[in-house]
């Protein structure tokens, strides 16, 4: 009897360290009862193990799970209203803090709302312009000093002088589009390029 429980002994312990060295105390206590300890084996549950998926691969659920989901899914949704608030009186679920939920389905209603103002924002339309003179005619440069004189305030006949000779300069700056065509008119027709920007 006592290589049973030396052979007992040593298959226990190429499984449980714990087990053996409790056998083997028991053992030396009282050689004689160590053949009941054998006999006793752990209590295993009748569910089965779950075989661990590999990654990439879609997960199976049990057919307890999906029952469940599927019997949810049939419910009206005062139901699952119904269904949530007993759950967390069941479980003890604290509520989450509304301005969690509302800070979460505000992020995309915000970005909608910015869609939405950029696409109905006019385009923006130029209110200033500035008129420069690229280039003149030199045998039309004193006709062109002249109106120089006469369309930009505060210069005298020296100064449009050096004004047209300096050129390309610009002419006039944040003036209205109205102004800015007539000017650059005037200065065409006094035979000078100018470029409305």
């Amino acid at each position: 009897m006592h290589i049973v429980t030396m052979q007992a002994l040593r298959s226990v312990a190429a499984s449980n360290y714990s087990a053996l060295t409790c056998m083997m105390r028991h053992n030396v206590r009282s050689p004689m009862s160590a053949l009941p300890l054998v006999s006793h084996r752990r209590h295993a549950t009748t569910e089965p193990l779950t075989i661990p998926t590999a990654e990439g691969a879609p997960k199976v659920y049990p057919e307890k799970i999906q029952s469940i989901v599927k019997e949810i899914s049939q419910l009206t949704l005062i139901e699952v209203a119904d269904l949530n608030e007993l759950l967390k009186k069941t479980l003890n679920i604290p509520d989450a803090p509304a301005m969690a939920f509302g800070v979460a389905a505000g992020v995309p209603a915000a970005a909608a709302q910015e869609e939405e103002e950029e696409a109905a924002e006019p385009v923006k339309v130029q209110t200033s312009f500035t008129v420069r003179m690229t280039s003149y005619d030199q045998a039309r440069k004193v006709q062109l000093i002249k109106e120089v004189k006469n369309k930009l305030e505060g210069y005298n006949l020296v100064q449009a002088k050096k004004f047209v000779e300096s050129c390309p300069c610009v002419v006039k700056t944040d003036i209205a589009k109205d102004e800015a065509e007539q000017l650059a008119e005037a200065f065409k027709a006094a035979g000078a390029e100018c470029v409305i920007e």
